[in-house]
């Protein structure tokens, strides 16, 4: 038995990175995924992997910063599979690498409108639709950067601190009424998202590995798989007595 065995998942950005890992994670643990990215050549390939190792997946196109994209993601959830347990709310964007005085109205609204607006448009669909089954779980992926500022990056910081605290006042609402939700903050992750904010910064001299690793005491960045086991157990039952939290998985980041 797995550790999400029959239940139904739903993760967005899930066609490359830790939203990819995330849905693999699922399906390999049991659960049946809806898997959504705003990308659908990545979404429908992340899918086709889940049901080439025998697995059940379904792929739906959605831009999470659109209500309407969102609650047709929800609706053809339920019709595909009646019901939603489990949900990671992991797409986003990083923005320009620029002083705040030097962000453009268009840069700022975009990056908020993706992360945070669609988080919370997400969130507000996914918990409408657990309260009217058994309940649920819900991670968000925030970042270290919903912990700590980082120069040059702050419509991305700022947006991350929100989702931090959505989890927050959504896991108190919601807790007596069966529904956990969670935030992860990831450190530097191998990611398509790391590599091009590490080309902003180098020009493309040096990567991300090589400019990030010596940041994290661990010393070397993190695995998108790393986070989706973190995501995966949060929405098992071995996790029912969490709810509200907001979990560093960084390599030791935010401890210096």
């Amino acid at each position: 038995m797995g550790l999400v065995s029959g239940k139904i998942a739903l993760v967005t950005g899930a066609g490359a990175g830790i939203g990819r890992a995330t849905a693999l994670k699922f399906a390999s643990e049991g659960a049946s995924v809806m898997v959504s990215d705003i990308k659908a050549d990545g979404g429908e390939e992340t899918a086709d992997m889940i049901r080439q190792t025998g697995g059940k997946a379904q792929f739906f196109k959605a831009d999470i910063s659109q209500s309407g994209d969102v609650a047709a993601l929800i609706a053809k959830t339920v019709e595909t599979y009646g019901r939603l347990d489990c949900a990671c709310n992991n797409a986003g964007i990083e923005g320009k690498i620029a002083p705040l005085a030097e962000q453009s109205e268009d840069d700022f609204d975009a990056v908020i409108r993706v992360n945070l607006r669609g988080t919370f448009l997400c969130l507000k669909a996914e918990i409408v639709q657990m309260l009217e089954g058994a309940g649920g779980a819900i991670v968000n992926i925030a970042s270290v950067a919903g912990l700590v500022g980082f120069t040059g990056l702050s419509p991305y910081v700022a947006s991350k601190h929100a989702i931090a605290g959505l989890t927050k006042n959504a896991a108190l609402e919601f807790s007596k009424s069966g529904v956990r939700v969670n935030a992860i903050c990831p450190g530097g992750i191998d990611t398509r998202m790391l590599d091009s904010l590490a080309d902003q910064i180098s020009g493309g001299v040096t990567s991300s590995a090589d400019m990030l690793s010596p940041m994290h005491p661990i010393g070397h960045i993190g695995t998108p798989d790393e986070i989706a086991e973190l995501v995966v157990w949060l929405c098992s039952d071995r996790a029912s007595f969490i709810t509200g939290a907001i979990i560093p998985a960084d390599g030791g980041y935010v401890a210096q």
